[in-house]
């Protein structure tokens, strides 16, 4: 069974449809989600708003926490549309120290909002308390080409070099360009990708993807947009992400005031005499990083301007509209074949479908097996994709 056939399965839920109802009523500011766990949180969101017609921002409590919601909207949904927005840094942002894979997921997330696209992103309070480059000064620091437009590729060059890119003789990482005859390859920071970008006199003929290690092209483009690292290039305008994006934008987050108070947290960590007394040689870069921070107030007064769902435990004060769901949390097995077979036996007895979700054929199959060498009578329906944590939906059975 695909993946999606479950995801199916929960469109059909009234709730499903009541969300969307309201989310398409603008006098609703405020919903709480009572009652989802696990991962049946991911997997209702994602029947619901597939195809909506704004940005989601799903706001989860840490980054572990953040990586497992993404995953599962991922397994569901797909990557296009699914986005990962994470710390600029590596550890605390006290640190200071940066990590480039991640400056080049959230370059992305600012280009494809830029450009309009409804996305999903997922989220965490680390990251939403950086600011980020305002809409206008990565629209001014954004390269766009297409197929078929006239060119000089010295222009090209020229703007490359302009936006701080490092000309090689090979591509490996974002941030360099290389020209070979009519050829010019270019890793952008908003892509996973690098970008070959193929001339016929001053037209270009061709854009693709291509591997890094095979050189092997991956995708035809239409066009693109080349975006350098934008926390050393530009005029430095920076913005509170809340700030970027879209007005009409949906909040999501299981506790608001949790969110705010670790943003808090985040903003005084980074100016305490304590950090700045204990890396003085690098006290001028703190201060730095501590400017394109938010607090928790700005979080709370930006916030509120966007209408916010919550699928926490309680709500932060009296939401506008309810929706409860009535989920539990898959118990804990640890290989306990025991008691997996006694918990599987009594929600057969009791009119339930059991899925098992795994990327393997052969584990469900293993799985299988087993249930009939113990002599076990469940019978159960493989899903073709894994969820980080299994549930019960009691309602749906």
């Amino acid at each position: 069974m695909d993946i999606k056939e479950l995801q199916h399965i929960y469109a059909a839920h009234p709730n499903t449809r009541a969300l969307a109802a309201k989310l398409a009523d603008d006098s609703v500011k405020t919903l709480y989600m009572a009652g989802l766990h696990a991962s049946s949180a991911p997997l209702f969101f994602s029947a619901c708003l597939e195809g909506a017609g704004h940005t989601t921002v799903f706001i989860l409590n840490d980054m572990e926490e953040a990586g497992y919601f993404y995953h599962d909207l991922v397994q569901i949904n797909g990557e296009q549309n699914v986005l990962f927005f994470p710390s600029s840094y590596r550890r605390a942002i006290k640190y200071g120290q940066k990590d480039a894979g991640n400056e080049i997921l959230r370059t992305e997330v600012l280009s494809r909002v830029q450009k309009g696209d409804h996305v999903c992103i997922v989220t965490c309070p680390e990251a939403v308390a950086e600011k980020v480059v305002s809409s206008r000064e990565l629209s001014s620091r954004t390269l766009k080409l297409a197929v078929g437009e006239h060119t000089e590729v010295d222009t090209i060059m020229d703007i490359l070099a302009d936006f701080g890119f490092e000309r090689v003789d090979y591509v490996y990482v974002p941030g360099q360009y290389a020209l070979r005859g009519s050829i010019v390859d270019v890793f952008s920071y908003a892509s996973e990708y690098p970008y070959r970008i193929d001339f016929f006199g001053d037209e270009i003929d061709s854009i693709r993807t291509f591997e890094v290690d095979t050189q092997l092209s991956k995708e035809r483009k239409q066009s693109v947009s080349i975006v350098p690292e934008l926390s050393v290039s530009g005029s430095g305008e920076f913005v509170s992400f809340f700030e970027f994006v879209p007005k009409d934008t949906v909040l999501a987050m299981k506790d608001f005031f949790w969110v705010r108070e670790h943003i808090d947290k985040i903003h005084e960590d980074a100016i305490s005499p304590l950090a700045l007394a204990a890396d003085e040689e690098h006290k001028n870069e703190l201060m730095r990083i501590a400017k394109n921070l938010i607090d928790g107030t700005d979080f709370m007064m930006q916030s509120l301007n966007f209408r916010r769902i919550e699928f926490g435990n309680k709500p932060t004060g009296t939401p506008q509209v309810t929706l409860t769901f009535d989920t539990q949390a898959q118990p804990i097995f640890h290989k306990n074949f025991e008691l997996v077979s006694s918990c599987f036996c009594d929600f057969m007895e009791r009119g339930y479908t059991l899925y098992i979700c795994t990327d393997s054929e052969k584990q469900a199959k293993r799985l299988k097996d087993i249930f009939e060498e113990r002599k076990d009578n469940i019978t159960f329906t493989y899903v073709n994709k894994t969820l980080h944590e299994g549930f019960t939906d009691h309602p749906l059975k």
